[in-house]
């Protein structure tokens, strides 16, 4: 075993959003099974079908499942599609679905440790069960705090919270660790009843290799050579308050501002709506693109000059959020303008990699961007500070590392 450090153990990673770099969404978990099997344990990492996901396997499903080897680990998918442009019911009916299959693969074989990795919150069942039936230890990953996000968006009912709150109780009170993703996360966590002595908090970290100066760039066709290009890459759902990135957009164009474009990448519920939207204004200042590859994002990245973190206007995002783009455009050497106080304002003025202006202030945003686009020196300056501060602080393979530690002791103990 590559660390020396604790016995090899068999382990059931549980995510039912995991993708490989070939898809378009995180690949936190794709990095952390890595990191684990790279110390010696056998991994499992099973997963359902999350729109924009690649896993890795091909061929055919048998009874509704298939499997195979993905690197260094095995994986097993389900196939339960699910994705953010789904129904809630729809969203909640997938959950559940995975949950039951999860459950019985928990069960059926003799596992040292379960890694249950929310969202969604449901993936703690599996977990649950298996400690209860079986005497398995787990691991609770918290990505993104349930019932707590949900309720400040006003999402669901006080019936949903109410059960969600039990299930959160029920998973950091009676989980072998925890692991959150940031501060605030950890905080909710503690909330919820778990031990600060089996809590650790591992952030979102940076993947160098696959992101940075030394990737080929590319640009969208409707970019010309002289446009500042800003991009955004990521969900387009409620959460993320993309119509403010319009009324940055539209800002700008009424002001007769022609040298920065929007670039909007990625898909989910409100993104119809958002491109009807900018039709209906003539908004020729902004542009669409389908979800892309961490591979195919690495090089618009490369060869776009801001990054945009944008997030809707509520204030529990300020702590509660670890939002992977903003550590993709770190890598990326990108300078960032975000709105979100609380985490996020921390880090780009930390390098300063970046600049954080108020939430639901177009104008200030509008304003940001005209900053960079005109101070070219300050701009690259600041996209050096961002490489600079990724391979400092985070670099996805030392936490990685962090991750694995929390993952053997709560296999440890009883």
């Amino acid at each position: 075993m590559a660390s020396g450090s604790a016995p090899p153990r068999r382990i059931l990673y549980l995510h039912q959003h995991f993708s490989t770099p070939a898809g378009a969404t995180a690949t936190r978990s794709h990095a952390l099974a890595g990191a684990l099997a790279a110390r010696g344990h056998a991994v499992t990492l099973a997963c359902g079908q999350y729109a924009g996901a690649h896993t890795g396997l091909q061929g055919g499903f048998q009874a509704g499942r298939r499997e195979g080897r993905v690197g260094s680990f095995r994986v097993v998918e389900f196939a339960i599609p699910c994705g953010n442009a789904q129904a809630l019911r729809a969203r909640t009916g997938a959950f559940l679905r995975y949950a039951s299959r999860a459950t019985a693969l928990a069960l059926a074989e003799p596992w040292d440790l379960v890694i249950a990795s929310s969202t969604p919150l449901t993936v703690a069942l599996p977990a649950l069960a298996a400690r209860r039936l079986r005497g398995t230890p787990f691991l609770f990953e918290i990505r993104d705090p349930w019932p707590e996000l949900p309720r400040a968006m006003g999402q669901g009912n006080p019936a949903l919270w109410w059960g969600m709150d039990r299930l959160a109780n029920a998973a950091c009170r009676r989980a072998a660790g925890v692991v959150a993703l940031s501060e605030g996360m950890a905080g909710t966590a503690l909330a919820h009843g778990a031990a600060a002595a089996r809590l650790s908090v591992v952030p979102n970290g940076c993947d160098l290799h696959l992101f940075g100066p030394h990737i080929a760039p590319w640009r969208p066709a409707e970019a010309a050579s002289w446009e500042i290009l800003a991009t955004y890459a990521g969900a387009h759902g409620p959460a993320n308050g993309l119509h403010q990135l319009l009324d940055t957009a539209a800002w700008l164009q009424a002001r007769g501002h022609t040298g920065i474009r929007l670039l909007l990448v990625g898909q989910g519920a409100e993104k119809a709506g958002l491109q009807a939207r900018a039709t209906a204004q003539g908004l020729t200042n902004v542009t669409f693109l389908d979800p892309l590859s961490k591979t195919r994002l690495a090089g618009l990245l490369a060869g776009s000059q801001v990054a945009l973190h944008c997030l809707a206007p509520h204030p529990a995002f300020a702590e509660y959020t670890a939002p992977n783009k903003l550590m993709d455009a770190l890598a990326a050497g990108l300078p960032v303008v975000t709105n979100v106080p609380g985490h996020a304002a921390r880090v780009v003025a930390e390098g300063p990699s970046g600049l954080a202006v108020p939430p639901a202030d177009p104008a200030a945003m509008a304003q940001a961007l005209l900053h960079l686009a005109e101070a070219s020196g300050q701009r690259l300056a600041m996209g050096r500070a961002a490489r600079q501060q990724a391979v400092r602080r985070w670099d996805r393979r030392l936490l990685a590392q962090r991750f694995c530690a929390a993952a053997e002791q709560a296999a440890h103990r009883p």
